[in-house]
Order: structure tokens, then sequence, then C-alpha cells
């Protein structure tokens, strides 16, 4: 199981999105679709679902929350080909940010909002091996720009299968961004590569609910742990979601829920449900205790 998930926030467009997007990448494939009701936000419907062998999950939940470029998906291509075939796929009624041409980064590089709002960044790497295709993407911007250094020395520090893989900072020349303040940076977390980047350019985007990051746990103390280390945001917290000080939410959620709510129980699962709801972290025993009743 991967121990860390992306997570899309949709107004009533989850499932429609992960087919649009399971069609764009091998190894693809919508994996599990489920409806909960009597939630805040009435019957929600969740979907789990793969991109060329990566796990990520999409809910439909209102228009309470909206994409931003604060978190993008870099996509790395090992052909031109591909490249101009994912732009204009992703890039089709949707937002250019950065037209698709050569940068500094790649000879085809481009960054563009699709359809749904979530962006996405094009990036041509030939001769390159490319272990992790899709790498969620950390932008500090604003009153978070130069944060992104420190950003990435804070989650290596908390997840035990963590390090920085490489930085890239901006030197002089590099015009509206600060001197030393990171480019490009890469680290993984738990298998997951991510990317963070400091912008003084792109400003007005902060990070939100829209894009969050599940992170699986097979115990009550691990569940306990990362909601230590990363919760900042008291007021931000519930149903197992957070917010750290960065302003990135997280879902801190165990890996028996699966089984808690794919019951064929309509009252177990109602049971479930309600106790999940009333929950800030989530406490295991008492969603036990609700599922058996």
């Amino acid at each position: 199981m991967q121990k860390i998930v992306p997570y899309f926030w949709c107004n009533q467009e989850a499932a429609e999105a992960a087919e649009f997007y399971s069609s764009l990448f091998d190894y693809s494939s919508i994996t599990s679709r489920m409806e909960i009701d009597d939630t805040p936000s009435g019957t929600v419907e969740t979907v789990n679902f793969t991109l060329a062998g990566q796990s990520f999950m999409a809910i439909s939940a209102g228009p309470r929350f909206k994409f931003t470029p604060a978190i993008s998906f870099q996509i790395f291509c090992d052909t031109i080909e591909e490249a101009e075939h994912l732009w204009q796929e992703l890039s089709k009624d949707g937002h250019v940010l950065i037209p698709l041409g050569a940068d500094k980064i790649s000879d085809k590089y481009g960054w563009t909002e699709d359809r749904y709002g979530l962006s996405w960044q094009i990036l041509h790497l030939p001769n390159q091996l490319i272990a992790q295709k899709i790498v969620p993407t950390l932008l500090f911007s604003g009153e978070q720009c130069g944060k992104a250094k420190e950003a990435m020395a804070f989650y290596t520090s908390v997840f035990d299968n963590a390090a920085i893989d490489g930085l890239h900072y901006y030197g002089e020349g590099d015009e509206q961004n600060q001197l030393g303040t990171v480019m490009y940076g890469l680290f993984d977390l738990e298998g997951l590569g991510f990317v963070a980047m400091d912008s003084g350019k792109l400003n007005g985007f902060t990070f939100n609910e829209a894009v969050s990051f599940m992170v699986n746990c097979n115990t009550q103390e691990e569940i306990d742990y990362y909601w230590e280390e990363l919760s900042a945001v008291p007021e931000a917290g519930q149903c197992g979601w957070l917010k750290d000080k960065y302003g990135v939410s997280w879902q801190i959620i165990p890996t028996i829920m699966k089984k808690l709510t794919t019951t064929k129980d309509p009252d177990q699962l109602k049971r479930v449900t309600q106790a999940f709801l009333k929950m800030k972290k989530i406490d295991i025993a008492e969603l036990k205790k609700a599922y058996e009743g």
C-alpha cells in the first residue's frame, strides 16, 4: 500500500476527473467508488484510482474548496510527442499559466490548469530513468516564499523513510526571485517523490484543502505521532484532516478504515460514518466499537 496518497477535493466531478486522468496514462484505472450518506456535504462520492501505477483519491463533496497552483503535479515525459499530447489534453478547456516551450528546466516545459482547475506541469526529460511519472509539487509564494528549504527539512524529519534528494537555488539575474531561495528542490517521503519551489513571481496562491495528502497508518500510535508532528492549526482539524504550519493539508487515516467503510450492512456503515464525522483525530478503538455496534 502506498503510504502517502494525493487526495483531490472536487465539487461533483471526482469520478469524471478520475476517468479523464486515467485515460491519459498507461497503468491507470479506477479501483473503487463509494458513496457516503449523511455527511455535512450531504451524500458524497469517493473514488480511488491509479495513474501510471501511482495511487490517488478524489471526493465529490461540493464547492467548498478550489484548486490553486500552490499544489500542482509535474509529469515527467521521455518523448516530445508525449509531452505535447499531454499538454494538448490537459490544457483543453483549461487555463495556461506558462505556455509549453523551452525553459531552464526542460526543452519542453509548460504549466496549465485543466478543465477542473487542477494544475499540471509538463516536462520533457530525455535520456533519463523516470522512476516516478507524476510528482506532487509545492509552490511557496507570497508570505510563504523562501520557506521551501525549511519545509523540506521539516517534512523529511517527520517521516522515517525520507530524504532531500537535490536543491537548486535562484542566482544572480533571476528576475523577481530572491537570490538563494529554492528554484527546484527534490525530496522523498516514504517512497513518494515531491518537488518544492519558491516563487516571487507567481504570488497570491495559497495552500488549501482542495489538494491534501492522506497518510495511511496501521496503528493508533502512528496516528497520534503524525497528528502531533504535523497539526499546527487546531481549528482546522476534523475527520482526520489537519493543516500544518505552512498551510498544507494532510489526512491521517487508519488503514482499517477501508474495511470499516466497505461493509455491506447499511446500519453498520451509518454508525461508522457518524462516529467518524464527530472526530478530529481518528480514534481506531472508537471506530471499531461503532462498527461492532
